[in-house]
């Protein structure tokens, strides 16, 4: 069951500044700005012919090939959370990502909120793209808040070992249309590094699509540009390169903890 209709708020674009804080063992920060896209995965945006090549989206940008080509982007969703053990979800699922400009995409972080029939939420998929081309899920229950906390096991930075663990902060975008997410590292009792978004959801109309291919043009090339920016600076910086492991899982399944596990049963 994937709802009567699309969810409300959906679609929406984001406009938004992103930041980056690294406190050890260098302290190095920034800021830029992009947006996203808040959609309902069954409802894809659709924008007039002139504006197709600025927000295409495409279900292989997302999770592990499926058994079946051609598939849509909630079943790349739901072939892989079977293949990780976990029920689908059987309501709504609404994604906060980066549609295709020009051909192009980068989502660093793209957040699914996957609900029950009732509209309640069950639990949300987190999906960590780094810059060389490799994809891993984190499958989170959140508490009231939209708070998680989980292991870290992919490889992101070339600066940050595989080791630690993430809080995350992703509450899902509300009728106020605020967006606030986080994701900090946590590791030998200190928060190394910080990533947050911060934005506020607008109705996807063509002035609003236009309006972003001003403000912020080529905004997936941009963002990709900026991060390996960041990391050469780090580099010159005499900051020690950790050797990229083999990634050999695709997903991580947290537990929930007592307090998510009240909200969630």
């Amino acid at each position: 069951m994937t709802g009567s209709g699309p969810r409300a708020g959906t679609p929406s674009l984001v406009p938004a500044t992103i930041g980056h804080l690294r406190r050890t063992p260098v302290r190095h920060g920034f800021t830029y700005r992009s947006y996203s896209w808040f959609i309902d995965i069954d409802d894809l945006p659709h924008p007039p012919r002139p504006l197709g090549p600025f927000a295409r989206f495409d279900a292989d940008d997302h999770f592990p090939e499926p058994a079946t080509p051609g598939a849509s982007l909630r079943d790349r969703l739901e072939s892989h959370l079977r293949q990780a053990g976990i029920d689908p979800p059987d309501g709504p699922v609404t994604a906060l990502l980066s549609a295709r400009v020009a051909g192009h995409v980068f989502n660093p972080l793209s957040v699914f909120w996957c609900h029950r029939a009732d509209g309640s939420l069950r639990y949300v998929v987190a999906e960590v793209h780094n810059t060389y081309g490799e994809r891993h899920c984190y499958v989170v229950t959140t508490d009231a808040a939209g708070r998680a906390r989980v292991g870290k096991e992919f490889y992101v930075s070339p600066f940050n070992p595989v080791e630690g663990a993430y809080e995350l902060s992703l509450p899902e975008p509300g009728p106020d249309g605020r967006v606030a997410l986080s994701v900090t590292l946590h590791r030998d009792g200190h928060a190394p590094f910080v990533a947050t978004l911060r934005g506020h959801t607008v109705a996807a109309t063509t002035r609003a699509l236009l309006a972003a291919q001003i403000r912020t043009p080529l905004a997936p090339l941009v963002v990709s540009a900026r991060i390996r920016l960041q990391g050469i600076r780090l580099w010159a910086r005499r900051l020690s390169v950790v050797p990229r492991p083999p990634h050999l899982l695709t997903h991580t399944v947290a537990a929930p903890t007592p307090d998510t596990e009240e909200v969630r049963r």
